[in-house]
């Protein structure tokens, strides 16, 4: 947990010493859950989650899913991984549904007469 605390510190450039000041933890519990010798309670993380405006669940191993529907994280995924799908989308924003149905017919068409894409 103290690595997430730590990368946290390195991104917003400021020092554990300035999270302690802000948050009322003193620099000794922060040096002692450094080191392991302590596991910050809830209370104390969520403080310091609130400092640097993240939820709680930023500091513990299991991360929530962004997605929570496993089909939507796909296509996320898809569109930030695959430009042209990206502009499929773009271009197609504001079209009727009868239209968008008509350019996904022209698209399986078009896949079977050219397989390689």
């Amino acid at each position: 947990m103290y690595d997430k605390f730590e990368a946290l510190l390195r991104e917003r450039g400021v020092r554990a010493a300035d999270v302690a000041r802000e948050t009322g933890i003193t620099t000794t519990t922060l040096s002692a859950w450094k080191n392991g010798k302590y596991e910050p309670k809830n209370d104390k993380i969520q403080k310091i989650a609130d400092y640097f405006g993240v939820p709680i669940t930023y500091f513990f191993d299991e991360t929530p899913a962004y997605y929570y529907n496993e089909d939507t994280a796909k296509l996320a995924e898809e569109l930030a991984d695959r430009p042209g799908i990206r502009r499929l989308l773009d271009a197609s924003r504001g079209l009727s549904e009868e239209s968008l149905e008509t350019l996904a017919q022209m698209i399986e068409t078009f896949k079977k007469t050219n397989p390689d894409g």
